[in-house]
């Protein structure tokens, strides 16, 4: 999957936007069929909710209660993160009338705050903790979509699938067990149309990665333990280390590992075919084929089917990267940095994922306004043309150092088209392959 979309586009107006997704969601319910405006992660979930016979009038399973819910929310792995959610989602939700929702990996809501009168209004509708908001149970919702999908999602009034939840916004982020990348469950906050807004969405993404970091703190991996490991930074064809032996592997199975090692709970053939193929009409049989050859290589008992997956994690170092840069060490992470994911690869899932580790890396160092870090990117192969690190590092150097950094600017402006005031283009490092 690519970078998380936004429910509401800048400047649509949310009123005309839950009239025409009303009308979408009726025709979807009544015949299967996807109207404008209804954006592709939505319409992806609406058929996977018509597939497993989720009602459009469906409401949530309250599952657990009492002594049965807290043993269970107090033995959870987010339950160490709780602080650090209510510190940096609590207030904003209490003061905006909205609420914090915390869920398990099967969108089980663990806890709900916030203020009183939206409490009440949600306690109407079943958003306790203790209901089950999965995808298959009450269909599309931030909670439950961030989870089935293991990314971040946003999901505005007639876009849910259930009418019950009409009037409400919601977005929501996963996260994962910074050991294995295992989805622990998601951090969501659900409240009226405001939150169909870019600030919500990036919100819960940041509290994600600050809760992810904290886990890898007070759970450190062991020093002594042996792990399998994938370098694919900075190369074509990447190394894989396994059980001590080391392989080079051909772009297609270094393009195969990587996206198993991004998603270690797995893969259905469907998911990684999409993420491997330009082409959606490559058949079922090219890719098991290549699976086939993979395993044969690896092993047999290394890769596993149904959903795809390694038998044991595998520690990439791009996953190790994105995960320094969460929790702000930002110089342990552009230290492991040697360059652009596979960078000759012209997958999708590997181009939206380099494009993803890329922009985090960049947008880490611009915000550290270092000298030093800002001279190793633009010394870089793939930073050498950024002229907005440049014009970062003029900012960060002594009076003395600007005069160079600055003319490389204004070379840079030129040849982008045409200085300061241009409209900016996105960056780019390596070439990439056009998007889809």
């Amino acid at each position: 999957m690519g970078g998380p979309s936004l429910a509401l586009p800048g400047g649509a107006d949310p009123v005309e936007r839950t009239r025409v997704l009303r009308r979408a969601h009726e025709a979807f319910t009544r015949d299967g069929r996807v109207e404008p405006p209804v954006r592709a992660v939505i319409a992806k979930s609406w058929r996977r909710c018509a597939r497993a016979r989720v009602s459009p009038e469906a409401r949530p399973r309250l599952e657990l209660s009492g002594a049965d819910l807290r043993d269970y929310r107090a033995a959870h792995p987010l339950a160490r993160v709780m602080p650090l959610f209510r510190e940096l989602v609590g207030a904003f939700a209490a003061h905006g009338a909205h609420l914090l929702a915390v869920c398990d990996a099967r969108g089980g809501l663990l806890w709900v705050e916030g203020e009183p009168e939206t409490l009440r209004r949600a306690e109407r509708l079943g958003f306790v903790a203790g209901a089950r908001w999965a995808e298959t149970v009450v269909g599309t919702n931030a909670p439950g979509t961030a989870v089935a999908l293991g990314e971040p999602v946003q999901v505005f009034g007639a876009e849910h699938f259930s009418r019950l939840v009409h009037p409400w916004t919601c977005a929501a982020a996963p996260v994962r067990d910074p050991a294995t990348g295992r989805v622990l469950g998601a951090v969501d906050i659900t409240g009226g149309d405001g939150l169909a807004h870019p600030h919500s969405l990036a919100l819960v993404q940041a509290v994600a990665r600050a809760a992810e970091a904290q886990l890898a703190l007070l759970a450190p991996h062991p020093a002594g333990a042996a792990r399998d490991s994938l370098t694919a930074l900075g190369r074509d064809e990447a190394l894989l280390v396994l059980g001590g032996r080391r392989i080079v592997l051909g772009r297609r199975h270094s393009e195969i590992m990587a996206l198993l090692a991004q998603h270690p709970e797995g893969l259905s053939g469907e998911e990684l075919a999409h993420a491997l193929y330009e082409n959606e009409s490559v058949s079922a049989v090219t890719l098991r084929a290549e699976v086939s050859r993979l395993r044969t290589l690896l092993g047999a008992g290394n890769l596993l089917s149904r959903p795809y997956r390694t038998a044991a994690p595998v520690e990439a170092d791009f996953t190790a990267v994105t995960r320094h840069l969460a929790a702000g060490a930002v110089s342990a992470g552009l230290s492991r940095y040697t360059g652009p994911l596979l960078p000759a690869s012209g997958a999708p899932g590997i181009v939206r994922l380099r494009r993803r580790i890329e922009d985090q890396a960049r947008a880490a160092v611009i915000a550290r306004a270092d000298a030093g870090l800002l001279t190793d990117w633009v010394c870089s192969a793939w930073g050498a043309e950024d002229p907005e690190v440049w014009r970062a590092l003029a900012a960060a150097l002594p009076p003395e150092g600007r005069p160079a950094a600055l003319a490389r600017v204004r070379a840079l402006d030129e040849e982008l088209g045409g200085g300061p005031q241009r409209v900016p283009r996105r960056h780019a490092t390596y070439p990439q392959p056009a998007r889809s």
